[in-house]
């Protein structure tokens, strides 16, 4: 049973619909990467796996964990900062010692490929499937290049955290298909099923619930994995289910970020940003609607082009962009007809956390908010506390259950402390026979989305440590604020 859609960009689900759908299989078209894989089993191969690094005791093996770019360092931070059981006991209750005190941390974040949710709107789903399973490969296998060179020393992982929700909404039950075919018994956590869990702890036993508010990528809201996780989690417990909203933002992760196609801070006023693709009113995929200008709330010190005419207002300040999204949830809730107010908003990408302040702000303006006529259209629509759930923190815990209910707890030394031990990133290879590439290094777009599946030992990138790709590290540093564990971890690699 399908229920109507709402209009772009907001989905209702209520009901039974929301986990209806059983886990799905891999695609018959990701074979030849799983059997190029154990085809390979010295891990000598591009994208393949040392068996022999993966046997024995797996105790003393880093954690993995990965994400489409840089965005997934905020669940490495809240994995970093964790401490929300007893060490000893294994109980919940903090302690005073980092829940992963003398575990080692490996991160990947496949930049050269993101973002993840324009795949399948270009009809790409299976080769972002595939890539989602490289990643798995990439942490489980040894091999890398630096300074121009290969590398076969970087140990594998014993569990792999998906800290990318795109990934986690298309790609975990592929990696698990493919650990099962591998026989690996490793284990999988994902943002989207730790999310909905802390949902399904919020909701009540009986009664009505809230409505709850996903805000993520458009990527992850096409997919659907938050209302089915939700639904799912919500439906074992026995809980009523509440209606589910969801906002697929398309520029709010590239403000935050600091990309130049979303912000730019050297332009201001007047200016006009060529390389926008945020928010405006010519934008099909983000619509910037003029007769919601008093909606918005746009601060005028975050606006680019002629502050009289909306027609040349491009975003650019993370807080406007908060504005945009919340406003454009609220109204298309509004003309939907509405329902119980908004009690929970999911931070549905790994960056919203960073915006939670922003996020917050909006909505207490827009239940605010009155009319010219003295109406106040979103009062009855957001509750008088919103309840913020960020999934990297719930992952972080669902990480140290499945350590110690698979006894894969590294023995911890007095006093050690949990460490990013190496951070690496993709980044495109000119030297791959017809890969094609922009002016700056990265894509060429008709390339990077003509892209297919089948093609195991495609090596058009090149997986590097961080501290090489300059332009990723520019780019983190306008988020070094809120990751002071992870920018301390990366300035001493």
């Amino acid at each position: 049973m399908k229920l109507p859609l709402l209009p772009p960009l907001v989905a209702l689900c209520v009901g039974t619909i929301a986990f209806a759908e059983s886990p799905r299989s891999a695609a018959p078209e990701l074979a030849p990467l799983v059997q190029h894989v154990l085809s390979h089993r010295d891990g000598q191969a591009p994208w393949s796996v040392d068996f022999d690094a993966l046997g024995g005791d797996r105790t003393r093996l880093p954690i993995g964990v990965f994400d489409s770019g840089i965005g997934g360092l905020t669940v490495m931070e809240a994995i970093l900062s964790l401490d929300a059981f007893n060490n000893q006991t294994l109980q919940p209750g903090a302690d005073g010692v980092p829940d992963f005190a003398g575990e080692r941390f490996i991160y990947f974040g496949d930049q050269a490929n993101m973002p993840y949710g324009n795949y399948p709107r270009k009809d790409r789903e299976l080769f972002l499937r595939e890539l989602i399973v490289k990643d798995a490969v990439f942490l489980l296998g040894r091999r890398y290049h630096a300074g121009g060179e290969l590398k076969s020393d970087k140990p594998p992982v014993k569990t792999i955290v998906i800290a990318c929700n795109t990934a986690t909404a298309f790609g975990i039950e592929d990696i698990r298909a493919a650990l099962r075919a591998w026989q690996l018994e490793l284990p999988v956590i994902g943002v989207v099923e730790a999310g909905a869990r802390a949902v399904n702890e919020s909701l009540p036993a009986t009664g009505r619930a809230g409505t709850i508010a996903v805000l993520a990528t458009v990527g992850t809201c096409d997919s659907g994995a938050y209302p089915r996780a939700i639904g799912r989690a919500g439906g074992l417990a026995g809980k009523p289910l509440p209606a589910i909203i969801q906002q697929g933002s398309v520029g709010l992760a590239g403000a935050l970020e600091g990309n130049p196609a979303f912000v730019s801070a050297a332009l201001k006023g007047a200016d006009r940003n060529p390389a926008y693709a945020g928010p405006a009113v010519a934008n099909e995929a983000a619509p910037l609607d003029p007769s919601l200008v008093p909606v918005y709330g746009f601060d005028s010190g975050g606006l680019l082009g002629d502050a009289a005419n909306p027609a040349t207002w491009q975003l650019n300040s993370a807080a406007n962009y908060a504005r945009y999204e919340v406003a454009t949830l609220l109204e298309k809730y509004r003309r939907a007809g509405g329902g119980a107010p908004i009690s929970t908003l999911v931070l549905g990408c790994t960056h919203y956390p960073i915006a939670r302040t922003e996020l917050a702000a909006a909505l207490r303006r827009l239940r605010d908010y009155a009319a010219p006529d003295g109406a106040r259209p979103y009062r009855d629509l957001i509750g008088e506390a919103i309840e913020f759930v960020n999934p990297a923190e719930f992952t972080a815990k669902e990480l140290f259950r499945e350590l110690a209910r698979g006894r894969l707890r590294a023995a911890r030394e007095s006093g050690a402390a949990p460490v990013l031990e190496r951070a690496f990133v993709s980044v495109p290879n000119a030297r791959w026979n017809g890969a094609r590439l922009n002016a700056d290094g990265t894509f060429d777009t008709d390339y990077k989305y003509g892209r297919v599946p089948g093609a195991p030992v495609a090596e058009d990138v090149l997986c590097v440590p961080l501290r090489e790709a300059g332009a990723v590290l520019n780019s983190l540093s306008g988020l070094a604020p809120a990751l002071p564990r992870v920018w301390s971890a990366l300035g001493r690699q």
